[in-house]
């Protein structure tokens, strides 16, 4: 038995025995939307049950935020309070929209749970966005309160009258925000969460997808979806543990608190599940960085002893690659998570070679599935670095041609998903959401495939193929040979048209100054076929343009291109 069959036999084992009858993840088959799923019989019944979990840790330190502290208890405190005036003084009912737009600060995370305990619905606002984008995913969802920060409110102030939408402004230090409500005035001392029936198929959120493409779409859940995804998680955490005994115990002998440096957007959901969710039902410290800059990562790694980094593969190169790294404290940090884009095959030499008792990991997961797919930590992705690893026991997952016919294993298709943490719709796009959820299953515009040893890959998203004379060509695949050029820091690969061969392979580069075409092609060639070589290049050392979850703008980078290129 080879390495990968050995681990994946135990990892079978491993999740076997903590789902088995009468085990803390034991499965049940329920009805989820008409459609018999297995689901981990012991799941919170709603979100308030799941996150008062994190009640019981009381005073240790729940978030930080530069030299701000709060513990358990302090947190809860301020989420209840907010409950308390949603509903005596805002008026807000069960079911009703609560928008929160703001970067991250330790409000948004009280707002999140004092919105989803009276029974209202969440919905996360991506804070990169113009004022019109903001104003759209208010309007769509139907926002009665959004809580914002001042330049979200800046943005959104002419629009408000019209949105029949109250803001809730924090951290506005004594402005003019009339006819806003200052954050503090939802603070009022002594106030009591109110005692609100929830039911697990009330929904819980609206999370809008990242809208690379097109208007946005709102991914709308129940709060059963969200407690299994969150379960879910806990569930593989376990079972990695299990399968990677010698890290992990080199983690808990450091003395070394668990602890996360949130580093990613709230409105995402690996920001929101995987770190801020999780820690706070497990009573893990979360510190929130202001902005994204790898030097302050690093001062705040070393300041709070942050034990766990997740973010895309572009911050977790840069924070290891930064000049700071090897002057840092760094003892504290084992875990490095690196999701929501395709991992660079040289990430983990690069993980490895600058922590060498790392415990690295990747997943895959859409908005669409509450995060939920696979997963691949310590062994796993130091055996298969490019697999987005193995499903869950709750997941099922296929790969399907054009015409919607299941693939054999190992052969590349769309892949669909099915799981009880799928969303149940797209907000007010019925269309929309017949095409994507079909029969418990959801089209997830990915081309990937299981091999056999229930390994998960993600090839490429089925609009970014390029096919060249008949000859269909990955982006990701030449992306993530370019991105392990000494030279090169980003890349973005796609396609351009061609009078004779339809399309022909195009990248943008960031990369050191003197960066030369020629030098790229001839490494290129060394690793691939010649036909799936980038013929037309632009290289400039300018950052590449990427939305608020790390993920490269394609159509923005294409677009750029395209503006000043003739084919010859």
């Amino acid at each position: 038995m080879n390495d990968v069959a050995a681990l994946s036999a135990s990892l079978r084992a491993a999740t076997e025995q903590l789902t088995a009858p009468g085990a803390p993840f034991e499965l049940a088959q329920k009805n989820v939307n008409g459609v018999a799923m297995r689901c981990y019989a012991n799941a919170p019944a709603n979100l308030r049950e799941a996150l008062d979990a994190g009640r019981a840790h009381g005073d240790k330190v729940a978030v930080t935020y530069q030299d701000e502290r709060y513990t358990f208890t302090e947190f809860f405190a301020a989420a209840d309070r907010f409950s308390n005036y949603l509903m005596h003084e805002a008026g807000i009912r069960k079911g009703d929209r609560v928008a929160i737009a703001m970067r991250n600060y330790p409000e948004w995370m009280f707002a999140f749970v004092g919105t989803l305990a009276v029974g209202a619905v969440v919905v996360p606002v991506n804070s990169w966005g113009r004022a019109e984008e903001l104003a759209y995913a208010l309007t769509d969802a139907g926002a009665r309160v959004v809580v914002c920060d001042p330049e979200r409110h800046t943005l959104l102030r002419e629009h408000l009258a019209t949105l029949d939408c109250t803001a809730i402004v924090v951290r506005s230090a004594g402005a003019n925000i009339a006819p806003a409500i200052a954050w503090e005035t939802t603070q009022a001392a002594d106030a009591q969460r109110p005692d609100v029936s929830l039911d697990a198929q009330d929904l819980g959120m609206i999370m809008y997808t990242s809208g690379t493409t097109g208007k946005p779409k709102g991914a709308a859940s129940t709060h059963a979806a969200i407690c299994q995804a969150l379960m879910n998680f806990e569930l593989m955490s376990y079972v990695s543990a299990m399968t990677n005994p010698e890290v992990i115990g080199k983690m808990m002998g450091s003395g070394f608190e668990p602890c996360t440096l949130l580093a990613v957007p709230l409105f995402h959901v690996s920001g929101c599940y995987a770190i801020f969710l999780l820690n706070l039902r497990g009573g893990r410290k979360t510190s929130i960085l202001y902005k994204w800059d790898p030097e302050d990562a690093l001062r705040v790694i070393e300041r709070e002893r942050i034990t766990v980094f997740t973010g895309v593969p572009a911050m977790t190169i840069a924070m290891l690659e930064s000049p700071a790294f090897d002057s840092t404290d760094t003892r504290s940090l084992f875990s490095l998570g690196a999701g929501g884009a395709a991992c660079p095959p040289h990430l983990k030499d690069l993980i490895y070679s600058k922590v060498p008792d790392a415990y690295p990991g990747t997943g895959y997961g859409m908005t669409e599935t509450n995060a939920t797919g696979s997963s691949c930590t310590g062994e796993a992705y130091r055996l298969r670095p490019t697999a987005a690893g193995t499903l869950s026991p709750i997941v099922d997952m296929q790969s399907v041609d054009p015409e919607g016919a299941v693939l054999p294993v190992g052969q590349p298709g769309e892949l669909m998903l099915r799981s009880p943490t799928n969303a149940r719709e797209y907000w007010n796009l019925p269309n929309a959401t017949a095409e994507t959820f079909v029969e418990g299953w959801v089209r997830t515009g990915d081309i990937g495939f299981v091999d056999d040893d229930g390994f998960v890959h993600v090839v490429d998203r089925i609009k970014d193929m390029v096919i060249r004379n008949g000859e269909n060509i990955y982006p990701v695949e030449v992306e993530g040979i370019l991105t392990a050029h000494p030279k090169v820091r980003e890349a973005s690969v796609y396609g351009l048209p061609h009078p004779d061969l339809g399309e022909e392979v195009a990248a943008t580069v960031h990369g050191s100054a003197g960066l030369q075409a020629e030098e790229l092609v001839a490494y290129l060639k060394e690793h691939m076929a010649g036909y799936k070589v980038p013929t037309q290049w632009q290289i400039g050392q300018e950052p590449l343009v990427r939305n608020a979850t790390g993920k490269l703008l394609k159509p923005e980078i294409r677009k750029a291109h395209l503006a000043h290129w003739q084919h010859r």
